[in-house]
């Protein structure tokens, strides 16, 4: 008789299979973007997804959506999915390719090119691709941005030189903004703007050195083209030298009829016509000398001054009378003239009340009717008036070190005289609005050198500035996280504990994976001081954990800490149970040594049935047995625990030891 058996299908249903997808832009993709990516599977639910870029797993991205920078995170994206139940992965997803697209190109025209000093320059910058776009201008390799000036003009998409100087000279590029995507465009190639120098002029006077009441000639001439009309000057701020009684300019010449002493110094000259270049570069200054006029004697008592004393300037000419003075002071020739302090009386300047302003380099000439006409002006006098208040700065508040976050209080100290108001700088630039004695700052934004002058309205009438004060940050307190157990098991205890050395009552925040994921009180976790218990670990307590201090006192906060990362296991250990005797006799000595993964455990050690109360615990993985007798044969179990409360570890398997009722006897 025969049987037949008969054989059972086995269906095998397929994996789910995961798919990415872009979510945020839509379209082409563009350096500087981000882009939101998408892991979906179709069934099931209870998912935690693994990402790869070009293959490699991305660590601590475990949720249904990523982000990332483009370019740097360009690259073929895929993804899996993990789940607890059945089925417990997925398939992976196909690899979706970041593809970053070029920006678009911007072009930059420069007319003229080459240009001449002082010609109006265009520089136009366009994008092809669309319209909207607003244009940066940049100078030179230091991305120099180029703004609005008295010769620099931005309208749309030009920039116009209104007259170029060599310090416009360079090279220029432009780029375009603008609200719609792509927000921006590819840097323009460099153009380099060349300032070609104007044609060079030349200057000839004859005769030099000339006498008072001599005829000079001085005669411009450009080598470069024709049609050239002439400018002259006279001496370094730039005084046009016109027609006069005894200046008569024609084509190329000016012509001075009968040499002053007020025409002895420097001349030069420029030309200018229609056509391009339309001027040339000024001519060598040339130096005419008027000689042989009297000299004149300056004297100044009493030099140096103090405020407030009268001062008395006498000039004198010992060559002739009938002189009349003129009086000037410093280099610009500015002429002192009568008023309340200053009195002009013959040969004498009196001033009354000496104050900060008289300061300065004085000199005299004298002037009249016969000839000589004038006289050389005098050597310069040096008057010094001296003794003003100096100002001081200090901080008011807080005293001692200063910390980020502080707002300090600084003033102005002027020992001297009252009815002060004050003026405030900051690396030499001055603060507006800040006329009080004292001002107060917030750091670390406004740490720097500080400084301080006083004005008033009496004499005298400011102070000297201040020293810089230095307003230096001291780093804010480090602070520690440390992390027991870690790794740690599914139920294990964990301890995070967060300090900082400097000093005590703080209290603490806690972060997790990103800096807006604050860790606040939950079912597992407690925080309590500078402490976060998380009482049962689980799978989603894994990740990068930091905190950081802050406190009423100063400093008010510390520095965050380093970040740790928390590992948690997904099964819970067992320990392995050894004998280092396989034949034991009585009155020998036996070691059973347990041992299990990590660190930090208390050791339990069990006979005749794991689940009775241990024989002995130990701090150590390992337990002797001195003295055997044959009681003390059987099966020995152990296991580990740690942490408050105790998690333990699975039992090991049992052990067996065999006693022997005689000792080995060795000859």
């Amino acid at each position: 008789m025969s049987y037949h058996s008969f054989s059972l299908p086995i269906i095998i249903t397929a994996l789910p299979t995961a798919s990415v997808k872009i979510v945020t832009p839509q379209g082409l993709l563009y350096p500087g973007e981000t882009v939101t990516l998408q892991c979906d599977i179709s069934d099931y639910t209870d998912w935690t997804y693994r990402w790869f870029i070009d293959n490699q797993l991305l660590p601590s991205q475990t949720r249904k959506t990523i982000t990332i920078s483009l370019p740097d995170k360009a690259g073929q994206y895929k993804c899996v999915g993990r789940r607890r139940g059945r089925p417990q992965k997925s398939y992976h997803s196909f690899s979706l390719p970041i593809i970053v697209t070029a920006l678009p190109k911007t072009t930059l025209t420069v007319k003229p090119n080459p240009a001449y000093t002082g010609e109006k320059v265009t520089l136009m910058c366009s994008t092809r691709s669309d319209s909207s776009w607003i244009y940066q201008q940049y100078k030179d390799w230091n991305y120099n941005v180029v703004s609005q000036s008295v010769r620099h003009n931005i309208t749309g998409d030009t920039l116009t030189i209104s007259r170029a100087a060599e310090s416009d000279q360079g090279w220029y590029w432009c780029e375009g903004n603008r609200v719609s995507r792509p927000t921006s465009s590819q840097p323009s190639n460099a153009v380099s703007l060349k300032v070609k120098a104007l044609p060079k002029t030349t200057l000839t006077v004859k005769p030099n050195p000339a006498y008072t009441g001599e005829k000079v000639t001085l005669t411009c001439s450009t080598r470069s083209g024709s049609n050239w009309n002439y400018q002259w000057y006279k001496d370094w701020n730039y005084k046009v030298v016109t027609q006069s009684v005894r200046h008569t300019i024609r084509g190329e010449t000016l012509t001075i009829s009968r040499a002053a002493e007020s025409d002895q110094g420097r001349y030069w000259c420029e030309g200018n016509r229609v056509s391009r270049p339309t001027s040339s570069q000024p001519s060598d200054p040339v130096t005419l000398t008027v000689k042989a006029l009297p000299k004149t004697t300056l004297t100044v008592k009493p030099n140096p001054a103090y405020t407030g004393e009268k001062v008395t300037l006498t000039c004198s000419t010992r060559s002739g009378s009938n002189w009349n003075y003129q009086w000037y002071k410093d280099w610009n020739y500015k002429v002192v003239t009568q008023s309340v302090r200053h009195t002009i009386r013959g040969e004498t300047l009196t001033i009354s009340r000496a104050a900060e302003s008289d300061q300065g380099r004085y000199w005299c000439e004298g002037n009249r009717v016969s000839r000589p006409t004038s006289s050389q002006p005098s050597d310069p006098v040096t008057l010094t008036v001296i003794a003003l208040p100096t100002a001081s700065v200090k901080i008011v508040t807080p005293q001692g070190l200063l910390y980020p976050g502080d707002r300090v209080t600084l003033q102005c100290d002027i020992s001297d005289y009252t009815g002060w108001t004050y003026r405030w700088f900051r690396y030499n630039e001055e603060l507006p609005i800040q006329t009080r004695k004292t001002i107060t700052i917030s750091l670390p934004d406004q740490a720097g050198q500080y400084q301080c002058v006083g004005r008033r309205r009496g004499r005298p009438q400011k102070s000297d500035h201040s020293f810089f004060l230095p307003i230096i940050i001291t780093a804010l307190p480090k602070t520690t996280l440390t992390v027991k157990p870690n790794p740690v098991f599914p139920g294990e205890t964990v301890t995070l504990m967060c300090s900082v050395g400097s000093d005590s009552i703080w209290n603490y925040q806690w972060y997790k994976d990103r800096n807006d994921n604050v860790v606040s009180q939950s079912v597992r976790h407690t925080i309590t001081g500078d402490t976060l218990t998380i009482s049962r670990a689980a799978e989603s307590d894994q990740g990068l954990y930091w905190c950081e201090g802050n406190r009423v006192s100063r400093p008010t906060s510390s520095q965050p800490s380093n970040a740790v990362s928390l590992k948690v296991k997904d099964y819970q250990p067992k320990t392995t149970l050894t004998s280092d005797k396989e034949n034991v006799f009585t009155g020998d000595s036996v070691t059973l040594s347990c041992t299990v993964e990590s660190s930090g455990w208390t050791f339990y050690w069990y006979r005749h049935r794991p689940d009775s109360t241990p024989v002995t615990t130990t701090s150590g993985y390992s337990y002797t047995l001195s003295w055997v007798s044959v009681s003390d044969g059987g099966q020995y179990w152990c296991r580990a625990g740690r942490g408050d409360p105790v998690y333990y570890t699975l039992y090991s398997d049992p052990v067996q030891i065999n006693i022997t009722g005689e000792s080995k006897t060795v000859l």
